[in-house]
């Protein structure tokens, strides 16, 4: 085992290993307790067994241990593992007697086996090679030696055991049964083997048996924790003493010394949280593990106070322990497994990792020493003058062991320290939100020149704030400004030295700390002339290591004396010095500092105008000097705060030396919690695990289209970028992205961090680490509902206790959208009937728990429902500490708890977020059953024992039973169907109206999907990915995407990003899928449009008999129908004969799939779509006809969720109609009514797409206040999102109300122009042709209006080159008004000889345009009477008096405001 425990490189290979030896160990276990034995003790890889029985009874024993040994040997004597490294099973026999010695004191106690006889079951497992058992000698003559055929090894040592001979009428079984008399303790009927576990609590045995177990493992068995919940992976620093003793020794008064040794070990280790794990002999050396940073135990000096404490017992055992031979100590520092070892019946808690190993390898390569290995060296940050590089020895099975170095103690600094700072000044990255931190130092600064009295400044913060960055700033400040700067840092072990700190600064100050030793005395003499007597020089000598004289003045002095006046002689040469030059001491890590330095610090601030600048840990008590100095009125305690998000993610860029930086980095670094080092750390860590890309940053990129490039395609527009520190000509620029193949989610914490967090969380009791270790396994959010199914025999009492302590302390908090109290459980399926089967199938799933029912009844809590971490990096830490199986069970069930809620909320009437979804892969399942979430064996824990039976995808069988017969509502409310477009809005009207509860319209409980996808979905999918369950995860993350854009109101991502063809290829492969084709050629065009037109009239499809058939083809209609509506949108885009063509037939295909689907909210919403399709088309008679046909379909829309999403459409459609033929009053009710649908169902997207129609209806009515409102509504709902096309709708709408409202704006003309200078190449504005018509023409106007014409005909130019591929949709038509508006004023403008390069013939390209535009815009006749008049205008400038009376209008007497028509068309409504 050792060697394969040596072998381990990385916390996984360790998790392995150690669930490999948990498994192995506890077959061996249980095969030794059938066979009547007990164990002992399991150390490391070795288990001690033991049989009790009398004298006479031996030598049957002997032969039933050996009978189990082979039968052991047989099954497990060779294990191969996947990973190349076989466990090798040897196996000693001794028998005779022994002694079990306790020893320690009441509060612990320890067991310990000795013997001649346990060092001869030691002598005999050494002997034994792989897959052997040997017999030691004492064994072998109390034995049935003719039973056995055995091998001598060595004269009166050993023998080895080869087989039994079976003896006829020997038989075994009336042989054991023979041997159960003599094991009394051998308990064949009950329940238990172990008698201790009957024991009353409060009774003498066990409490005396309670002094054997660890009292941090103790805590958590007194509170109800699961044995599985105990075990960790966690890094540990390991101490290994060795005792030798002379072999004369006497047994009695070695007892003796190891209780001396046992007691002052656990006494001094207990200081620095460290625990004895076990004592144990081998032969006269005795062997004491130690352990700090068990689970409840880390703190983050474990490794300094582990080498302090190991030097005072090495010192102690060295000194007191008569009859030690020999005293030698190994200290390791390391990942290991902490955690229960064995069957259920007999298990261990032990530690298990190399560092185990290597501990014990040093001991014997190292001894009569203090060593440790590199780690500790580093990690305990002590001075490098307490240590001694050994020299490298050969280690049994260990390649590279590492820097192996001696402790030599707590030594006194022979030399000054070092005049340096923990940080260095970057030039290159300034100083980030430190501003009143550097303010606070400059009021110093001045008040101490002007009020010429000490000033002191003191930064406490946490650690990784950035304290020494901001001393260093502080330095080089001071510096430029002529100041004097004596920097100095001190360290933890500065703190036991007196007067260290002073010391060290004076010897800055007479700048003797960096010159040759031989020349300090006479430096100092020169500095010290002329300001002390020469017969006080000889103060200084132990003070700063120099050798004058020893005068007969000071020689009469005594220390108190002395110490006087050498603090006196210090005072005056800082008081001369501070005369000439303003002198600032700056101090790193102050809390470190002496007491007397302390003291001198505040008499030097009294006493003369210096600056003192210090940083402080909050964590450490400051010594009472410190506390007189921070309560002086000179003295200012300053507060270091986080640094703020934006600043951190710059820092991160400068980190990784880029200039931009992915969306999914930038949430990876929210664990940063505002702290600087976290983020250096972080930042270092991924470049270590070589998880970045880095690329030249490229000016302009081409489109790629390719499905595989869209993700990084849509993170360009979520980057977070900075402006470069050294802009130089021709300087490269990067920007890193994460490898595909890298989740950061995964990535786990650097050890520094992770060591940090893991000392937090062990700060908290144990009931809250429980409980925030199963919260970092739901994840950063979760619910109190599936916490406490984590948390076995926890009332809700219990834990919203433990929750508030928590909350208190901000561990967690209450996640933002629990703190208004629901109107409905979150977590709780869709009010459906489920099936009996379904019900049994949860009842026997949860281990025979409360029925859903109960549940969902349970489920009903107020406001305190969902939490969420407040420090990221406890979340983490505390997931890592999971041993992998462990997370794999608990992860399991999570998703068991949560598949049941993995549906559409109760308001929505459940079902799939993916129509049909279930449906649709339920033909995937294999006939043989479905597969386990996870396939793991059965220890008897309390998590393996619920979960006896398969978690599955939904199926058909268990889905929800969808109603087939309309219900009485229904029925009458279908029965007022509306023939007219009056009804219909009579009809909105009179519901929209009613507010009584019992209505299931707009007053029916609010939809909780956003939840259900944040609680039950996405965490689902992770569930299932950890637990190795892809095709169920693959299923959750789809309805899980489903769920996002049906939230976001959107399903056409790579529409809406502007990759049109891609998003073509995509659908037409999507289609593929669906069994249903679309054609490539104009000829596959007609042939399938005149297919689609009499074929499919001629045949009308079956329903098939088969009702799961029947949802199958249902699930594929509704995809299709989403498909084609998209891909006529695509080809609407481009205005040619061709897309013309294959956007009909898109149409045409939609319409015949809706009406197969038979479902009336999604026919009503594919009229609508037709009906939008024709009016762009110019069509005007289909237009109308679908929109009549949407209506008279309407009739049970208002009965569900997506009825109530069509019946918006409907009215939002309506609305739209109404302001294409000019209806405008009547358009803004509409608008008014669909919006208040649209914000109840929350759909964002449409209730932009409403209040555009609404803002255009207000605009022509030159309602303006509304305008300013409408766009105010808008930017609410698309500032927070990367909504490009939204966003460019909105600042048109803005330049209109710039250009025409009467000096109302809403948005400032200069943000305006800085929006489409930056997208104006993006591929989604690219792709809207009829928006950027209008903004080109409106940005024209505009510049005209300033008297800019290069600037107009650069834009006219752009609007030139879009006319002709736009369509006849409301956009469309405005953007072609507004561009023939600039030809207008062109040509009122060309007579003044302004325009240069416009053509000639631009009069009888106007008059075409014209023409193209009735032609064209056909079905929008709310700006026909408008282009009338502009024609006209252009028709009398054919009249020179016309035009010599132009020459005198202003550029904007064409415009909207003041068209010079008669008429009441374009009058201001001012009701």
């Amino acid at each position: 085992m050792d060697r394969f425990s040596l072998t381990c490189k990385s916390e996984r290979d360790m998790d392995k290993l150690a669930y490999i030896f948990s498994y192995y160990i506890s077959d061996i276990v249980e095969h030794v307790l059938c066979f009547g034995g007990d164990i002992l003790n399991i150390t490391g890889n070795v288990l001690l067994a033991l049989w009790r029985v009398e004298q006479n009874q031996l030598s049957d024993i002997i032969t039933l241990v050996a009978k189990c040994s082979l039968e052991i040997q047989e099954k497990f004597g060779i294990y191969h593992t996947r990973e190349g490294q076989d466990l090798q099973l040897k196996i000693g026999l001794s028998a005779g007697q022994i002694s079990q010695v306790i020893f320690g004191d009441e509060r612990q106690q320890y067991l310990l086996v000795t013997g001649r006889d346990v060092d001869d079951v030691q002598l005999a497992q050494r002997l034994a090679q792989a897959n052997e058992i040997v017999l030691s000698w004492n064994c072998w003559m109390l034995c049935e030696q003719y039973m056995f055929e055995v091998e001598v090894m060595r004269e009166d040592e050993a023998v080895k055991l080869r087989d039994m001979r079976i003896i006829d009428p020997f038989d075994f079984n009336e042989h054991f049964d023979k041997c159960l008399d003599y094991l009394p303790h051998y308990r064949t009927s009950a329940e238990t083997l172990r008698t201790a576990l009957e024991l009353d609590l409060h009774s003498e045995l066990d409490q005396t048996l309670r002094k054997h177990v660890m009292k941090n493992l103790l805590k958590k068995i007194d509170e109800g924790q699961p044995v599985e919940y105990v075990s960790e992976f966690r890094t540990v620093t390991l101490v290994l003493v060795s005792l030798e003793f002379c072999k004369t020794a006497w047994m009695l008064h070695l007892c003796h010394l190891i209780q001396e040794a046992a007691l002052y070990i656990s006494t001094v280790i207990e200081k620095g949280r460290g625990q004895l794990s076990r004592i144990f002999m081998l032969e006269k050396r005795c062997m004491f593990l130690c352990v700090f940073g068990l689970p409840g135990d880390k703190k983050p000096d474990e490794c300094a106070h582990a080498l302090e404490n190991s030097f005072s017992i090495f010192s102690f055992c060295w000194e007191n322990l008569a009859e030690t031979k020999l005293v030698s100590i190994s200290i390791t520092n390391g990942p290991v497994f902490c955690g229960v070892v064995g069957a259920v019946a007999r298990h261990e808690y032990t530690v298990i990792g190399p560092k185990v190993s290597l501990a014990a390898r040093m001991i014997t390569a190292y001894p009569g020493l203090v060593s440790c290995d590199e780690v500790t060296y580093l990690r305990s940050m002590l001075p490098a003058y307490n240590f001694k590089k050994l020299p490298e020895k050969t280690m049994k099975n260990i390649s590279n062991p590492g820097n192996i170095y001696e402790y030599l103690g707590h030594r006194r600094c022979i030399m000054f320290g070092k005049r340096h700072l923990a940080r260095k000044r970057n030039k290159n990255h300034p100083l980030l939100d430190r501003e009143k931190e550097l303010e606070a130092f400059q009021v110093a600064q001045q008040k101490c020149l002007h009020q010429k009295k000490g000033q002191a400044v003191l930064y406490e913060g946490g650690k990784g704030y950035g304290k020494s960055q901001l001393l260093a700033e502080i330095n080089f400040l001071a510096q430029k400004e002529g100041h004097r700067v004596l920097p100095l840092m001190l360290k933890e072990a500065d703190s036991k030295q007196c007067f260290y700190a002073i010391q060290t600064l004076m010897a800055i100050f007479f700048e003797i700390d960096t010159c040759p030793a031989y020349y300090r005395q006479a430096y100092l003499q020169r500095q010290l002339h002329g300001i002390m007597e020469e017969q006080l020089h000889c103060l200084f000598n132990d003070l700063l290591f120099v050798k004058f004289p020893l005068s007969f003045k000071v020689s009469h002095m005594d220390d108190v004396a002395r110490q006087k006046k050498v603090k006196a002689c210090f005072i005056k040469v800082l008081q001369e010095a501070v005369r000439e030059t303003p002198l600032i001491f700056l101090i790193d890590e102050a809390q470190y500092m002496d007491a007397a330095s302390w003291e001198f610090l505040k008499t030097v601030l009294s006493s003369m105008p210096i600056i003192m600048v210090m940083t402080l840990t909050p964590v450490f008590t400051l010594c009472g000097w410190a506390q007189h100095f921070l309560q002086s009125p000179q003295a200012i305690l300053m507060p270091i705060s986080k640094l703020a998000t934006t600043s951190l993610l710059r820092m991160a860029c400068w980190e990784l030396g880029v200039v931009s930086i992915p969306q999914e980095l930038q949430i990876y670094l929210h664990r940063c919690v505002g702290n600087p080092l976290y983020c250096e750390v972080l930042c270092q860590d991924l470049l270590c695990k070589d998880i970045l890309l880095f690329h030249v940053l490229q000016k302009e990129e081409e489109e790629n289209s390719k499905w595989e490039n869209l993700s990084a395609i849509a993170m360009k527009s979520t980057m977070y970028s900075i402006s470069p520190a050294n802009s130089e000509e021709g300087q490269e620029l990067y920007v890193c992205t994460v490898k595909d193949d890298m989740n950061l989610d995964t990535v786990l914490l650097p050890p520094f961090l992770k060591e940090i967090a893991v000392s937090q969380l062990d700060q908290l009791s144990p009931e809250e680490q429980l409980l925030v270790k199963c919260a970092a396994i739901i994840g950063h959010s979760f619910h109190i509902d599936l916490l406490q199914h984590l948390l076995p025999g926890w009332d809700k009492n219990k834990l919203l206790q433990v929750l508030r302590a928590l909350v208190d302390i901000h561990v967690l908090c209450w996640s933002e959208k629990s703190q208004e109290p629901p109107n409905e459980s979150i977590l709780v399926p869709s009010s459906v009937n489920i099936t009996d089967q379904t019900k049994e199938k949860k009842t026997k799933l949860d281990g025979g728990s409360a029925s859903l029912l109960t549940l969902q009844e349970e489920l009903s809590l107020p406001q305190t429902e969902v939490l969420e971490f407040g420090v990221p990096l406890l979340r983490e830490a505390a997931w890592e500490l999971w041993p992998k199986e462990q997370q794999i069970a608990l992860h399991l069930e999570c998703a068991c708890f949560l598949q049941d809620l993995a549906c559409r909320c109760g308001s929505c009437h459940g079902g799939d977020f993916v129509p049909f979804h279930r449906f649709a892969v339920c033909s995937t399942k294999s006939s043989k059953g479905t597969s386990r979430f996870c396939t793991y064996r059965d220890t008897g824990s309390v998590l393996t024992q619920v979960i006896t039976d398969k978690l599955q995808l939904p199926s058909p069988q268990d889905s929800f039973q969808f109603q087939m017969k309309p219900s009485r509502t229904q029925e009458a409310f279908s029965s007022e169907c509306c023939r007219t477009e009056q009804e219909f809005l009579d009809q909105v009207k009179r519901k929209l109206a009613q507010t009584s509860p019992e209505t299931d319209l707009l007053t029916t409980k609010p939809c909780h999907c956003k939840d259900i996808l944040e609680l039950v979905l996405s965490p689902l999918t992770q569930h299932c990915l950890v637990i190795g369950e892809t095709s169920c995860a693959f299923y959750y993350l789809l309805e899980a995407a489903a769920a996002s854009l049906d939230l976001s109101d959107s399903y056409m991502v790579c529409f809406n990003m502007g990759h049109i063809t891609l998003a073509k290829k995509l659908a037409r492969k999507a289609l593929r899928l669906l069994k249903r084709n679309f054609p490539w050629t104009w000829f596959g065009v007609l042939f399938q449009t005149f297919l689609e037109k009499f074929w499919h009239s001629c045949s009308p499809s079956q329903p098939p008999n088969n009702p799961s058939e029947n949802k199958k083809k249902l699930a594929v209609l509704q995809q299709r129908v989403h498909c084609l509506s998209l891909l006529w949108q695509l080809y609407n885009l481009e205005a040619t004969a061709s897309s013309c063509r294959f956007a009909c037939l898109a149409a045409l295909m939609q319409k015949h799939s809706a009406e197969e689907l038979a479902n009336e909210a999604q026919v009503v919403s594919t009229y609508v779509d037709l009906s939008q399709f024709s009016q762009t088309m110019g069509n005007k008679e289909k237009w109308l006809h679908y929109e009549q046909m949407a209506i008279q379909k309407s009739s049970l829309c208002w009965f569900s969720r997506e009825g109530l999403l069509a019946t918006a459409q409907l009215v939002q459609a309506l609305a739209y109609t109404k302001l294409c033929l000019g209806h405008l009053d009547f358009s803004i009710k509409l608008g008014f009514q669909a919006r208040e649908i649209c914000r109840y169902l929350k759909k964002p997207t449409l209730e932009n797409l409403v209040l555009s129609v609404l803002f255009r209806s207000a605009f022509l009515k030159k309602k303006f206040g509304l305008c300013v409102h409408v766009l105010e509504s808008q930017w609410a709902l698309i500032s927070q999102g990367y909504d490009v096309l939204g966003l460019a709708c909105f600042y048109s709408a803005c330049l209109d109300l710039l250009l025409y409202g009467k000096g109302l704006l809403c948005r400032p003309f200069s943000e305006c122009l800085h929006f489409f200078q930056i997208y104006e190449h993006s591929c989604v504005l690219i792709s809207q042709s009829n928006v950027m018509l209008g903004v080109h023409s409106s940005l024209a106007m505009w510049f005209a209006q300033e008297s800019q014409w290069d600037l107009f005909e650069h834009y006219f130019s752009k609007a030139c080159q879009l006319v002709k591929s736009t369509n006849a949709s409301l956009f469309g038509a405005h953007g072609f008004v507004r561009f023939l508006e600039c030809h207008v004023l062109i040509l009122q403008k060309m007579p003044e000889g302004i325009f240069m390069h416009i053509p000639l013939e631009l009069r009888s390209q106007t008059l075409e345009y014209f023409k193209e535009f009735f032609s064209r815009c056909v079905t929008c006749p709310v700006y026909h009477q408008w282009v009338s008049e502009l024609k006209a205008s252009v028709m009398r400038c054919e009249k020179r008096e016309f035009m010599s009376l132009t020459n005198s209008i202003r550029p904007f007497d064409t415009c909207f405001t003041r068209i010079w028509i008669k008429g009441d068309f374009l009058e201001e409504d001012n009701s």
